[in-house]
């Protein structure tokens, strides 16, 4: 193995380190999500705070306090149906969360804060598989807290927003190549691992009511570079060759990675005094994420350079509630969620194609101050025959292609406290 190929491993290592992309559903408030995740312009408990801050100040109650948190469970297929080839990811489950407050200092001004996870997966697939030279399992998460204020401008009018801190923290593992074992014939390989990665960055938005049914907003959420510094990267099981440049230890890396700003517009309209209906459109900036730059603190490991070349995306979202009865509100909801990956860039670390979300919730109230909220997400990818196009060995391209079928199922539960 030339020193040429170990930069060529390198740069294929870097494909599998995006996990700004990761395995992302819109999970931020259980009453949301039963409408489709629509909330931009809907003013029911303090989920509000994720959705659009401005709203905040709308809730008629001093405290309101909604929690939440969801159980994914995702099945992936992949087969190459020239070769036979065939490998599934099961029962990768992770427990996305959720934690607001706001509080109503008076009639114009609201402080709140908010706790979420916008982004964070679990993929293990089976071991040596046949795309082990790109990945074998993932696990990520990313935190951000944000206290915002929401001010009412006019009885028409408000607007809300505030910093947010992210964190992060990944770890991730694959084979150095398709071949390459030790003297006792295991597979080698590297793990990169860092925690503790954090940044900042801001939203604010807008809320408009022009009539009592009527409500229009809009929510952006700005860029956020996750730079990762100092973390720990360890190869083992390396054979002991002078052909081989790398050795079995540890070395250290740095790397950016970017979480995209998006904004989103929507509307609702009151129908009548039990049915409510919402649209919002989503627009995520993921054209940021062009390449990903992995430098080494070994001198001996050149930097490593990966296109991704993703492009932005729209989500289309379509929800509606229904108060059945004084303790009991329903609530339904679809989405259309398009994928930023483009064709020869689909990578099994995040496999994901355009997405539809067929969603369901209701609100069971406890007491006047307290409601149980629960909901549930079918998310059906589109099944794709893609490959990834930029894994070379001895300076040829090897693409690694296949046929990918993904399913989801995310029951949610939460509460929602007013005072």
């Amino acid at each position: 193995m030339t020193k040429s190929f170990l930069t060529i491993v390198l740069i294929s290592f870097a494909m599998s380190q995006a996990f700004s992309q990761g395995y992302r559903v819109s999970l931020q408030g259980n009453q949301a999500l039963g409408m489709g995740h629509t909330g931009v312009a809907v003013v029911n408990n303090a989920e509000t705070a994720f959705f659009n801050p401005a709203g905040l100040v709308y809730l008629e109650d001093k405290l309101n306090v909604s929690a939440g948190a969801y159980g994914i469970f995702s099945s992936t297929k992949w087969q190459n149906t020239d070769t036979g080839q065939f490998s599934e990811v099961e029962d990768n489950v992770s427990t996305p969360f959720y934690l607001y407050a706001s509080y109503k200092v008076n009639e114009w001004l609201t402080a709140g804060i908010a706790s979420y996870t916008p982004f964070g997966s679990r993929v293990e697939w089976e071991k040596d598989w046949a795309g082990s030279h790109l990945v074998n399992d993932i696990e990520l998460a990313a935190i951000f807290v944000q206290p915002m204020l929401s001010v009412k401008l006019s009885e028409h009018f408000s607007i809300g927003g505030g910093p947010i801190f992210a964190t992060g923290n990944v770890n991730f593992n694959r084979n150095i190549n398709r071949t390459l074992t030790d003297e006792n014939g295991v597979r080698s390989n590297v793990t990169i691992d860092d925690s503790g990665v954090t940044n900042w960055g801001w939203s604010a938005g807008f809320m408009f009511t022009p009539t009592e049914k009527l409500r229009v907003g809009f929510h952006y959420r700005s860029l956020i570079d996750l730079n990762a510094e100092g973390g720990e990267a360890v190869f083992a099981n390396i054979p002991n060759s002078q052909l081989v440049p790398v050795a079995n230890g540890t070395t250290t890396f740095d790397a950016t990675l970017p979480l995209p700003a998006e904004f989103t517009l929507g509307l609702s309209y009151q129908v009548n005094e039990k049915l409510l209906v919402a649209f919002d459109f989503n627009r995520a900036m993921w054209e940021e994420y062009d390449a990903l730059v992995i430098e080494f603190g070994d001198p001996g490991i050149p930097a490593s350079v990966n296109q991704r070349n993703y492009k932005n995306s729209s989500n289309y979202r379509f929800g509606l509630q229904y108060k059945a009865m004084e303790k009991l509100t329903l609530r339904g909801g679809y989405y259309y969620s398009e994928s930023p990956v483009r064709s020869g860039y689909f990578a099994p670390e995040t496999p994901r194609n355009d997405s539809q979300g067929y969603t369901a919730g209701l609100s069971f109230n406890v007491s006047e101050k307290l409601s149980i909220d629960a909901s549930f997400l079918y998310l059906r990818f589109d099944e794709v025959d893609e490959s990834y196009d930029f894994y070379f060995e001895n300076g040829v391209a090897v693409p690694f292609e296949g046929t990918y079928k993904t399913t989801t199922f995310i029951p949610g539960i939460g509460i929602s406290y007013k005072l």
